[in-house]
């Protein structure tokens, strides 16, 4: 049977004249495109116009809520309450989905951002929030989340299709979790190394922590990062030899 992966990445997150330059490279390479909504980046302008661009490539659109900062990129832990997760999360896909329908195009499913992300990977009350959100704004989209967080679970509780998502430039724990940013092993930086955790993980479904241990996960979506300064080299690079290998690369969309 032949293998199939989806390749992500977060886009839109820009601000008024500033563009990120590589977004419309990026998308000659992926198959699932995360946008921001204006909470942790983006703006109207650069959701319509990333949207736009995100149709004419073929590539299927999630919306990408984050918590609301903006100086600190979203990345920064925010305490929240599980009805300001509900909230925060049905109000950015809303304003997504606008530019989506006004586009002609059709939303595919959500992924969090940043420390929204991380936080409900581990709070089974944030994750449920959010996938009450996203039930109840349309229970057919996808969720986007962490390979065995509590959000996976969350989300196969409530019925809601989800897509297991693994980290091509970032560390794992023990524990299957994302070394914290802040710490100095967080992300890889070489790009045969991200390459060859890649293929360990859609070949093998598992990992090797940075204490050297061997991690069980579930890919169905690797993510790569937009604002690395090889981005679209790397995109490049790994989408080639993912279709060397013989895995087919498509969106896990319905």
């Amino acid at each position: 049977m032949n293998k199939t992966i989806d390749l992500n990445c977060d886009m839109g997150e820009a601000f008024g004249n500033y563009r990120m330059p590589d977004d419309e490279l990026l998308m000659n390479y992926i198959t699932s495109a995360n946008i921001a909504c204006g909470f942790h980046a983006g703006d109207p302008g650069v959701m319509q116009e990333t949207v736009k661009m995100a149709i004419q490539k073929g590539i299927a659109i999630g919306a990408h809520p984050g918590l609301p900062d903006l100086q600190g990129f979203g990345r920064r832990e925010i305490k929240i309450s599980p009805g300001e997760a509900y909230q925060m999360t049905l109000y950015q896909i809303g304003a997504l989905h606008a530019f989506v329908k006004a586009a002609g195009g059709r939303l595919n499913h959500v992924k969090l951002h940043g420390a929204l992300y991380n936080m409900a990977a581990k709070d089974l009350l944030l994750s449920n929030a959010v996938v009450q959100a996203v039930s109840d704004f349309d229970s057919s989209l996808l969720l986007y989340a962490l390979s065995g967080s509590k959000m996976i679970e969350a989300a196969h509780t409530a019925g809601i299709q989800t897509a297991s998502e693994v980290f091509a430039d970032r560390t794992y724990q023990d524990d299957g979790s994302l070394t914290p940013r802040s710490a100095n092993n967080a992300m890889i930086s070489s790009d045969e190394q991200a390459i060859e955790q890649v293929l360990m993980m859609v070949n093998k479904q598992e990992v090797i922590s940075t204490n050297g241990k061997k991690v069980n996960l579930h890919a169905d979506t690797v993510c790569l990062h937009g604002d690395g300064p090889h981005a679209v080299t790397f995109a490049k690079m790994i989408s080639e030899k993912l279709k060397n290998e013989g895995i087919t690369l498509k969106s896990p969309a319905k």
